[in-house]
């Protein structure tokens, strides 16, 4: 009998660039780490695949199919099963993996009035609880973004968990990416103000943006403590907000300056900094929200597509400091190997061998109703939403958890 930790995998989709592709692949055939090579000291042994597209007879470009049935003939110890409880169990009749992959980003699934895709990540936790609930026992469990689009369901998961006492990690790859630069928030600073800028998509998206703020500011004078009230501006709205500086413009300027693809509006010259005509020329649907912590802290989240392209930039103005701190959460895109998904996947690797998550869940938990939050706020007519539930204090690991190298 092998001594390493087996792992199961449950994935809506497990098809070419799909998140569950990037995690699943590295614990199949291990990664880049430290200059060399490195193979997880685990087996991905079972996985579940929810929907299995099969290959197309005449694939075309930017086709996609299940991936599954191939790595399970390449790969001796790991096998297909037709349901989450059997890859739990391997078939049998109780729990008989060490810890588990909850992964459902990508597939087909529906989309509801708010814009939010229904993604069955509690679907798939619930079903999961209850091999857990059979067998007496529970194992360490990443669940790959935010925890569902549905915040009671979240708090659910985030209750059980705590509940049954098993180790639970959630998020994605922005926080423990790359950094340029290589900044940290001082641990104890006093935060004055937050703010970032990105590109992406209305809750799924959003989820990003929150996550690149939440990972910095957590770190501050007191840690987290929660959020009391949270607005959504889109389109003129937007604009008449910046316009009215609702949000510091030296921190947009600060998170425009690190971005690593910003659109331009002109050629030829040596300024590409965009002016306000511009970045309206540049971006043709905006939004943001902003939130205050129950502390008073001040954050803003924006998107900026058209203009801010990539990845997320992130600014704060520290009490004491005449310059802000910002920094960039890099993320270099297909069509090469996401290599973002290293240091989640190393992150997920040290949980599964210590029990111990890298960063506290209630971050998740907390990103998860910020998120759900801000698209009701939108869904509302742009409202201010106050957030009671919100009221989520936690400490940060003191130690980073991001990627240097």
């Amino acid at each position: 009998m092998s001594t390493r930790p087996q792992i199961a995998a449950l994935v809506s989709v497990l098809h070419k660039h799909a998140h569950a592709q990037h995690i699943v692949d590295r614990f199949l055939e291990g990664y880049g780490w430290n200059s060399r090579h490195h193979r997880p000291e685990m087996d991905l042994v079972s996985v579940y695949v929810d929907q299995a597209k099969p290959r197309p007879a005449e694939p075309k470009e930017g086709d996609r199919w299940d991936l599954s049935r191939e790595r399970e003939a390449r790969f001796p110890q790991l096998k297909v099963y037709p349901t989450i409880a059997d890859a739990l169990t391997l078939g049998g009749a109780k729990l008989a993996v060490d810890g588990v992959l909850l992964i459902a980003e990508h597939g087909e699934y529906p989309v509801n009035e708010k814009g939010q895709t229904r993604w069955p990540r509690y679907e798939f936790f619930r079903q999961m609880v209850s091999v857990f609930r059979a067998s007496g026992r529970g194992v360490p469990v990443f669940n790959d973004k935010h925890l569902s689009w549905n915040w009671a369901w979240a708090r659910e998961m985030y209750d059980t968990s705590v509940e049954m006492g098993f180790p639970f990690m959630a998020g994605s790859s922005l926080p423990v990416t790359w950094r340029t630069p290589d900044v940290e928030m001082p641990l104890g600073a006093k935060v004055e103000e937050a703010l970032c800028v990105g590109c992406g998509w209305i809750d799924g998206g959003d989820f990003h943006g929150y996550e690149t703020i939440q990972a910095m500011v957590e770190r501050r004078h007191g840690g987290e403590r929660g959020v009391k009230w949270i607005q959504a501006y889109r389109g003129d709205a937007f604009w008449k907000a910046h316009a009215e500086e609702r949000w510091s413009r030296e921190l947009f300027e600060a998170c425009l300056c690190r971005n690593h693809s910003l659109g331009q509006a002109r050629a030829g010259f040596n300024d590409t900094f965009p002016t306000g005509d511009e970045l309206r020329q540049l971006v043709a649907d905006p939004w943001a929200y902003q939130y205050e912590h129950l502390d008073g802290l001040i954050c803003t989240m924006i998107a900026c597509n058209g203009i801010a392209g990539g990845s997320w930039a992130f600014a704060a103005r520290l009490q004491g400091e005449s310059r802000p701190l910002s920094t960039y959460m890099y993320l270099p895109m297909p069509p090469g190997l996401a290599n973002f998904f290293s240091p989640l996947v190393n992150n997920i690797e040290q949980m599964f061998l210590t029990g111990v998550p890298s960063y506290p869940i209630e971050r998740t938990l907390l990103t998860t109703g910020l998120t759900a939050a801000g698209v009701e706020s939108l869904h509302q007519g742009q409202l201010r939403i106050e957030t009671p539930h919100l009221d989520i204090a936690y400490q940060p690991n003191p130690r980073s958890t991001y990627w240097r190298t």
